[in-house]
């Protein structure tokens, strides 16, 4: 079990800007606007679903409360048979058998110990358990507010689907106090607008908030302080966000801290390119200030920056600043973007015949579509990530169990960066409620949050900080050979203090 330690909450000035990690892809959707067609997408009620993600009330259910979504793993009633069966599962895991109380798993992998759903944690007596906002005789109703529509269709859909996971994992096997839980499903729209639509229904119909991502964030974080719903995301991203009381991030950030991690292994295996390095970022929302701030931590701590430029979202012709680290003989290249963009700059580098010692991004280009999309002028890029590489999911059992569950409520699906730490936001929500029992209330589990430190999921990622809410600094280093993702740097996290900018 990760350790819990008590620690004073500390709040940091200027954090007006997103975390490192969330900012790369976020913000710069910023210039992309935010107005969407109501028409397009989910109410903003929410729609209660079931764990295998189809639609438990028949669709929209604006306003409505959890009635009708108190189902099992399989969509059926927390009352049903067991079910599963043992087989293969997707992170090659053995699968366990279904448990009583919902449909069962299927082939996705049950294990026990400190993987099992609840976490294998010592639950707290169920004495005066008492029903509350989102809690019934029967379930806990949850929900999940992730940009689902808007200028990027998807791009925090697998947030919402680790959470779906989650919800199928326990149901198939355990239950708080009685209780299985229910999954209110909320479209954040890539609007802030919608943001707080989304959090001021949650408010009267769900008890808390798990996994959620949103690039505008800050819309729903007025309405979570001001009726302490309990919120842990998959990250927050913006200042009003992280300010919030009963916020917290299952990966932890602050603005303007930077790991040592990243310009520690430029230096000590790419020296000349840690001499001559370019930080190039999308001059939008926080992507500008993120971009500013990384470059003067990372010379505070040894690298020298020949270049620090922003480029307006609406450019689609990067050799003009191709060219520009040519004349200056960069060699070394980070980019905070989106992965569109990321690609767009290594086809202008390949098309100038310009290879920097290091092509250096963050973990929203680690999926196949970069890889695809990219081709031969992305070979060579190296990414740093805090958690365990998908091609190495047999070596954690927590990876394994989150890829299994992944393939069982949407079949094929791809596990990503945000949905890893989703899915740790709700493993996170579930061990604390066991561990609460009869004492579970919003208040009691925002306070027990505020204790949680060097929180890893059982090992899935690097140790985070969501009650004290202190970046985490350990980073470790992939490389992508052809179409593959290989370490670089060692296989083991560096973890190496953080600089302030």
């Amino acid at each position: 079990m990760p350790s819990l330690r008590r620690h004073r909450a500390r709040r940091r000035a200027g954090s007006a800007a997103l975390g490192v990690l969330a900012g790369a892809l976020t913000i710069s959707l910023a210039a992309c606007g935010s107005q969407l067609d109501p028409n397009q997408v989910v109410g903003a009620g929410g729609t209660v679903v079931g764990a295998d993600g189809s639609v438990a009330t028949g669709g929209e259910v604006p306003g409505a409360g959890a009635a009708g979504g108190d189902l099992g793993a399989g969509g059926t009633s927390t009352g049903g048979s067991t079910g599963g069966t043992t087989g293969g599962s997707a992170g090659g895991a053995d699968g366990g058998a279904g448990a009583a109380g919902g449909g069962g798993g299927g082939g996705a992998t049950q294990p026990g110990g400190e993987n099992a759903a609840d976490g294998g944690t010592k639950a707290g007596s169920c004495d005066g358990f008492k029903n509350q906002v989102g809690i019934t005789d029967d379930t806990i109703t949850i929900g999940n507010s992730s940009d689902i529509s808007g200028p990027v269709p998807g791009i925090f859909e697998s947030s919402q689907d680790a959470v779906k996971a989650y919800v199928a994992y326990f149901n198939a096997s355990t239950d708080i106090c009685g209780r299985k839980l229910a999954l209110k499903a909320y479209d954040s729209r890539t609007d802030a607008a919608a943001d707080q639509q989304a959090y001021s229904d949650a408010c009267e119909n769900v008890f808390a908030m798990i996994g959620s991502m949103s690039a505008f964030d800050s819309g729903g974080a007025a309405a979570a302080d001001g009726c302490g719903l309990p919120d842990i995301r998959s990250a927050a991203v913006t200042g009003d966000r992280a300010s919030c009381k009963s916020c917290f991030g299952a990966q932890s950030t602050v603005a303007n801290q930077f790991q040592n991690a990243v310009p520690d292994y430029v230096k000590k295996n790419f020296p000349d390119a840690a001499a001559n390095a370019a930080m190039l970022y999308i001059n939008a929302g926080a992507a500008s200030e993120n971009g500013k701030i990384q470059a003067a931590a990372m010379g505070k701590r040894g690298m020298k920056f020949a270049m620090v430029q922003g480029i307006d979202i609406a450019e689609f012709n990067y050799a003009p600043y191709v060219q520009q680290m040519k004349d200056k003989g960069v060699k070394y290249v980070q980019m905070i973007a989106q992965p569109a963009q990321f690609v767009r700059l290594a086809d202008a580098m390949q098309q100038q015949g310009f290879k920097p010692d290091v092509f250096m991004i963050d973990p929203s280009a680690y999926n196949s579509e970069y890889v695809e999309s990219g081709g031969s002028a992305v070979d060579g890029t190296t990414v740093f990530l805090n958690f365990v590489p998908f091609a190495e999911a047999s070596s954690n059992k927590e990876m394994q169990t989150y890829v299994s569950w992944l393939n069982q409520v949407r079949p094929g699906a791809e596990p990503t960066f945000f949905g890893v730490f989703s899915w740790s936001a709700a493993r996170l929500f579930v061990e604390r409620a066991v561990t609460l029992g009869g004492k579970l209330s919003r208040q009691a589990l925002v306070a027990d949050l505020g204790k949680v430190s060097e929180w890893t999921a059982n090992g899935m990622h690097a140790p985070q900080y969501p009650g004290p809410r202190r970046t985490g600094d350990c980073w470790r280093f992939l490389k992508l050979e052809g179409s593959t993702w290989a370490p670089t740097g060692g296989a083991k996290y560096t973890c190496a203090g953080l600089t302030t900018a």
